[in-house]
């Protein structure tokens, strides 16, 4: 099986892969400031105050750039350091309103931001099946894998009265399914290949409820964590290889050293949310938060 057709396909693959990764990295210098603007959000623990959405941020100042970012945990606003809007601010600004912003055309502003969440979701989906197209053992479903990129991609293309009247529920539940089948074959694989005879943590599934939870140290390789509340959790040392964490709430969550080599699903925002140290291993394809201890 490992002729000339499997290595053109891994050739393909790889090519795709870094266009995808090049498009769903946020470029601040060439967005509209859309996610201090289009989003609400509310006076906790994560924001200094009340905003609701289509008003801009108090501290958005006129060249779209945050005039306190350097400072945002600090005064208050550490759920600005935790959001990634996967590309789709540039996107939106540039691509589908060409560069045309919200303050010199504000008869285009409800519209922009009711545009960019939509565009976020269709990016967040492209990083999720970008990674799925990554994992080796998903190979059997690549090819499903590469039509829904492509269809995905197409829709963020598409004009902002177009995109509005897609049918986002529908098209999301078409990727799930296919990241669902992605994180299957992958955990599956992974445990066979690691044999690894401590016992599973029970606790460890699908959207359990482990707010505050002790697994300190626990076993959660290949578990299926995806959507799971492990707010606050103790996670210090607990071997997270190959865990599914798709929509996993890491806020306050202590990954000290934690092992989350491999590990499926887990993006920038979900890390920059949970506490770590210089111990934590993380994918490579993901940064060290600056908040993170990096020295015994």
């Amino acid at each position: 099986m490992e002729g000339g057709k499997t290595v053109s396909n891994k050739h393909e693959n790889i090519s795709l892969l870094d266009d995808l990764n090049e498009n769903l990295k946020a470029d601040c210098e060439n967005c509209f400031g859309l996610c201090c603007v289009a989003l609400p959000f509310a006076a906790s623990a994560d924001f200094a105050y009340d905003k609701v959405a289509g008003t801009p941020c108090h501290n958005l100042k006129s060249d779209f750039r945050c005039g306190v970012h350097a400072n945002l945990r600090e005064l208050g606003f550490k759920g600005c350091t935790v959001f990634d809007c996967f590309g789709a601010g540039q996107k939106v600004s540039q691509v589908t309103y060409k560069g045309n912003d919200w303050r010199q055309k504000p008869e285009l502003a409800n519209e922009m931001f009711e545009v960019f969440p939509i565009m976020r979701q269709f990016h967040e989906m492209l990083s999720y099946l970008n990674e799925s197209l990554s994992l080796k053992a998903a190979s059997e479903i690549h090819n499903d894998l590469h039509t829904i990129i492509e269809e995905t991609e197409k829709f963020t293309l598409l004009g902002p009265e177009l995109i509005l009247k897609i049918d986002l529920v529908a098209h999301r539940a078409n990727v799930n399914t296919l990241l669902l089948r992605a994180s299957e074959l992958a955990r599956k694989e992974a445990l066979r290949q690691l044999k690894n005879p401590k016992k599973l943590q029970k606790l460890a599934e699908r959207g359990a409820d482990l707010i505050g939870a002790n697994l300190n140290n626990a076993n959660l390789v290949g578990a299926n964590l995806r959507g799971a509340y492990l707010i606050a959790a103790n996670l210090k040392g607990a071997d997270l290889r190959v865990a599914d964490l798709i929509g996993a709430d890491l806020r306050d969550a202590d990954l000290s050293g934690a092992d989350l080599t491999g590990s499926i699903f887990l993006t920038q925002a979900q890390i920059n949310s949970a506490k770590g140290d210089y111990e934590t291993k993380i994918p490579s394809s993901l940064t060290r938060p600056l908040h993170w201890r990096i020295k015994k």
